[in-house]
């Protein structure tokens, strides 16, 4: 009997992001990060900070996607000798820079808005609301190019910072309108600290998914308790432990557990059920199960060794 079987019906590349991925956050980088520019521009001339604060997050939204674009190529490099499960972090790695970069970015963005409160300066409303208007339907371009690419880390991480650049957009548009029509220039720092919050929760939670898989956290939908449940609930099955779910790269889950089985003969017929269930029912194609005899499995005798009793092999 095999003592250390696993699925074999996955090619260690179901994991990698697929080259619609690759696309998709190109093109989202050139849309993000030529608008980025625009904003800029026209937030220096006007003296906005809402606006100069909007086009630093695209700017980061850019970077993330490039980041990502990168790393969604490298990750499709295929397992090798020093790498056995791929290139797949790489993503996450990528996805820690961005939120770190993201943070830093927070921190600017609050330092001058803070500075902007105490001394105010002019700003052109009628420019900020133009750009902004503008700066909204390309987030929503945005947005729509990266909900048709297939889900990652990656992927989530840019759809957030999207979603913060459309609030971004909103408060630097509702910023200008209030300077035009009523010349209140604080409500233009007030706002950016408001995209400095938005930017700040998609930062941290950023970094909480990343850090998660790096640490190879059990993924947020899955219950360890419950899987293992459900895995011994097989009739085949006496019980169950030593139970391990992780996340081995940003779209992975790795399973590893220890098979008390009833009747060892019908091992191959358990498996394949085990590992179907584990794919069908909870999405976990690459598992690793040991099987074991129960501790009263019947003794036999080896065959021309009289007096020496020893248990049917477990593999173990």
């Amino acid at each position: 009997m095999a003592g250390h079987e696993h699925s074999h019906e996955h090619d260690h590349h179901h994991h990698h992001a697929p080259p619609s991925s690759t696309r998709v956050l190109l093109i989202a980088v050139g849309l993000t990060g030529g608008f980025a520019a625009v904003e800029a521009v026209t937030g220096w001339l006007a003296g906005s900070l809402a606006l100069l604060g909007d086009a630093g997050h695209m700017v980061s939204d850019a970077l993330a996607l490039g980041l990502a674009a990168i790393a969604a190529r490298i990750a499709r490099i295929p397992s090798g000798r020093r790498h056995t499960w791929g290139l797949g972090r790489v993503e996450v790695l990528a996805g820690l820079f961005n939120g770190l970069f993201m943070l830093v970015i927070v921190t600017g963005i609050a330092v001058e808005a803070v500075r902007r409160l105490l001394d105010p300066g002019e700003v052109a409303g009628g420019p900020v609301m133009a750009v902004a208007a503008l700066g909204l339907v390309v987030n929503l371009l945005v947005f729509w190019v990266l909900s048709r690419g297939e889900g990652g880390i990656n992927i989530r991480g840019a759809l957030l910072h999207v979603l913060g650049d459309l609030l971004g957009s909103v408060a630097a548009l509702l910023s200008g309108a209030i300077i035009l029509f009523t010349g209140w220039t604080p409500v233009d720092p007030l706002l950016s600290l408001l995209i400095a919050a938005v930017v700040l929760r998609a930062s941290l939670a950023l970094l909480r998914e990343a850090l998660h898989v790096m640490l190879e956290g059990v993924p947020a939908h899955l219950d360890p308790e419950e899987v293992g449940r459900d895995l011994a609930a097989d009739p085949a099955v006496a019980s169950l432990h030593d139970l391990h779910i992780w996340q081995a790269g940003s779209e992975t889950v790795a399973l590893s557990a220890h098979v008390v089985l009833r009747e060892p003969a019908i091992w191959p017929e358990v498996l394949d059920r085990l590992q179907a269930r584990l794919a069908d029912h909870w999405h976990i194609t690459h598992a690793t199960l040991q099987p074991e005899l129960p501790p009263t499995f019947p003794l036999q005798r080896m065959e021309g060794q009289t007096g020496v009793a020893q248990a049917s092999p477990t593999g173990g």
